[in-house]
C-alpha cells in the first residue's frame, strides 16, 4: 500500500547549479531548481534544450560534470539507475518495457518474482504474485484482471501498467516522458486520472511532454529549460501558451523569416493527395506540391506526419483516399507504384530504414535505381559508375573510398547518401522526414542547401522537422498537422515561431 503519511521531505527534489558538459558542448548549464514535493511539474522545451540530459542526471543514467543534488532532503550522487532506484526514483519511458506475452501480474514483478519454499524446493509463488499485483492496482484505482496477458491490453491500459510496475518500487519521485504520445484521448484521460491519484498520495512528478494542451490539465507547474539553460518556472494557475512559448525560445519566438521567391502555383501540381485515411492514425488529409515548391508539415510528436508521408509513399496502406502524381492516380499506393511514379523518399531513420551499413557508399547510392542502371536486367559497375560519381560530386560527398562500408561516414554525409540514392531515381517529389537529425552545423546546412538547390531545379519537396525553426526556414508554404489532421496553413513569412508552436500546441477546436 503506498502510505498516506509521508515525511516532510519525501518527494523534494533539489538541483544545485548542476552542470552536464560533453567534450566542449554544455548540454547543461548550471541548473538550479527546488522541485516541492506531492506535485506534478511540467518539464518543456524544444528539441536540445537539456530536458534529456536533466532526466537522464536524476535517472542515474549519466552523472553531472559539476554541482549537487539533493533527493528525499538527502544530498547524493547516482552512479547508476540502480542508486536512482534505491533513492525513490523511478522513471517511465515514453517506449513501453513490458512484454506482450506475460501476464499484468508477471510484468509488475518481472526480474522480482515473489518465491516460496515448497516440499524443500524454492519455486516461484504464483499465487502471492497475483494477490500483490491485484493490491497495488486496486490502491492505484485500477480494476483490471492480473492474470490477463498483456498483449490483450490496449496502449492506454499497457502505460497504466507501466506506471504500476513503477509504483510496486514504492518511489518518492516518478519520472514521466512522453506518457500520452501514443494514447486516444480516452486513455490520456485514463491516464490523468491515475496521476492526480499519485500526486495526491504525496508523489512528486515530473511530467515530461510536448503537448501545451496537457500541461492545463495535469501540472500544477512548468519549468522550462532553454538551450541547456534553466528559462524559469511558472504556476500552471497564472501560465499562458504565449508565456511558456516565449520562455522556450526568446526573442527569437517573434522573429518571422524573409520572403524568398514567389512560387508558381497556376499550372498543375506534382503531387496531389485528397481525402487520405487511416482509420485511428490520420483523416482526411488532402494537399498539393507544385514544382519547385517545399512544402512543410508541421506538428509535435504524434501529430502524424511521419504516417502521413509513409502512406503516401506506399509504405502504410490506406483506407481512402487519392494519391495523384504528376497527373498519374492511385487510390491504393504501395512502395512500387510510388517510386515508379517519381517518388523518393529520405526517412527519419537513416541507420536502420535508408541505408544498407554492411555495404558500401557505391552500393548504397545506386539500391533505389538499379532497374535505371541495369541493361537487360544485368548490373556492372561500370554501368553504376556514373551514378555514383554524379551524386558524390553534387551533393559534396566526403568519402575516401566509395567502396568502403557506409556505415564509416559521418552522419551528415550518411544523410547525404540517402538523398544522393533517391536522386538517382530522378524523382519528382521527394520526402525528407527529420534530414538534419543527429547531424553537425555544417551538413545540416548543407543539407538545406541541397534542398533549395534541387527545388530551384523544378523538384517538388515535402519536407518534416520536429524542429519547427528548421520548418520556417526551409518550407515555402506550411501545413500544421494535430491529432492526424491538418488543422491550418501558413505562411512561413507571414508567422512567428511563437504563433507555430502555438497553433501546434493547442487544442483541436
Amino acid at each position: 500500500m503506498l502510505d498516506a503519511s509521508l515525511p516532510t521531505d519525501r518527494g523534494r527534489l533539489e538541483f544545485n547549479a548542476v552542470s552536464k558538459a560533453y567534450g566542449p558542448t554544455l548540454a547543461l548549464a548550471r541548473f538550479s531548481h527546488d522541485f516541492a514535493p506531492g506535485k506534478v511539474h511540467a518539464l518543456m522545451g524544444k528539441n536540445g534544450s537539456g530536458k534529456s540530459t536533466l532526466v537522464k542526471i536524476l535517472a542515474g543514467v549519466v552523472q553531472p560534470s559539476e554541482g549537487t543534488l539533493r533527493v528525499n532532503g538527502t544530498d547524493t550522487t547516482f552512479a547508476s539507475p540502480h542508486d536512482a532506484f534505491g533513492a525513490g526514483v523511478v522513471t517511465v519511458h515514453q517506449e513501453l518495457s513490458l512484454i506482450p506475452s506475460l501476464t499484468i501480474g508477471e510484468n509488475i514483478f518481472l526480474g522480482r518474482l515473489p518465491m516460496a519454499r515448497r516440499l524443500g524446493v524454492r519455486v516461484i509463488d504464483w499465487a502471492r504474485m497475483h494477490r500483490d499485483a491485484a493490491t497495488l492496482l486496486a490502491d492505484m484505482g485500477l480494476d483490471l484482471d492480473t492474470h490477463a496477458t498483456v498483449s490483450t491490453l490496449s496502449v492506454g491500459q499497457q502505460q497504466v501498467i507501466e506506471i504500476a510496475k513503477a509504483m510496486s518500487f514504492r518511489p518518492s519521485i516518478l519520472l514521466l516522458d512522453e506518457p500520452t504520445s501514443a494514447l486516444a484521448t480516452r486513455e490520456v484521460d485514463l491516464l490523468f486520472t491515475l496521476v492526480r491519484r499519485l500526486r495526491d498520495r504525496g508523489v512528486t512528478i515530473l511530467y515530461i511532454t510536448h503537448r501545451m494542451n496537457e500541461l492545463f490539465q495535469i501540472a500544477d507547474t512548468c519549468t522550462v529549460l532553454r538551450d541547456g539553460n534553466f528559462a524559469g518556472t511558472i504556476q500552471m494557475a497564472d501560465a499562458t501558451p504565449e508565456r511558456i512559448v516565449e520562455m522556450m525560445f526568446g526573442e527569437t519566438a517573434k522573429a518571422r523569416r524573409p520572403a524568398r521567391q514567389m512560387i508558381d502555383r497556376s499550372g498543375k501540381p506534382l503531387l496531389d493527395v485528397k481525402g487520405l485515411t487511416r482509420h485511428g492514425v490520420f483523416a482526411d488529409i488532402s494537399f498539393q506540391v507544385h514544382p519547385g515548391e517545399i512544402l512543410g508539415i508541421a506538428g509535435l510528436l504524434g501529430a502524424g506526419r511521419t504516417e502521413v508521408m509513409r502512406a503516401v509513399f506506399g509504405a502504410d496502406p490506406v483506407d481512402a483516399g487519392t494519391v495523384t502524381v504528376a497527373g498519374r492516380s492511385f487510390q491504393r499506393p504501395n512502395l512500387k507504384t510510388m517510386k515508379d511514379a517519381g517518388l523518393g523518399y529520405t526517412p527519419e531513420n537513416r541507420k536502420e530504414a535508408g541505408l544498407v551499413q554492411v555495404l558500401s557508399t557505391h552500393d548504397n547510392l545506386c539500391l533505389a535505381s538499379l532497374a535505371r542502371i541495369s541493361s537487360a536486367g544485368i548490373v556492372s559497375r561500370a554501368a553504376e559508375q556514373g551514378f555514383v560519381d554524379r551524386q558524390i560530386k553534387d551533393l559534396a560527398i566526403k568519402v575516401p573510398d566509395p567502396m568502403l562500408p557506409v556505415s564509416s561516414l559521418s552522419g551528415g554525409n550518411q544523410q547525404k547518401v540517402v538523398i544522393g540514392k533517391w536522386m538517382n531515381t530522378a524523382p519528382k517529389v521527394m520526402f525528407f522526414d527529420e534530414p538534419s537529425r543527429g547531424v553537425d552545423v555544417q551538413a545540416k546546412r548543407q543539407i538545406f542547401d541541397i534542398i533549395w538547390q534541387k527545388a530551384s531545379e523544378g523538384l517538388g519537396a515535402v519536407f518534416v522537422s520536429t524542429e519547427l525553426e528548421e520548418v520556417l526556414e526551409v518550407a515555402d508554404r506550411i501545413l500544421v498537422m494535430r491529432q492526424g489532421r491538418i488543422v491550418a496553413e501558413v505562411d512561413p513569412t507571414e508567422i512567428t515561431l511563437n504563433d507555430l508552436y502555438e497553433l501546434c500546441m493547442k487544442d483541436r477546436t
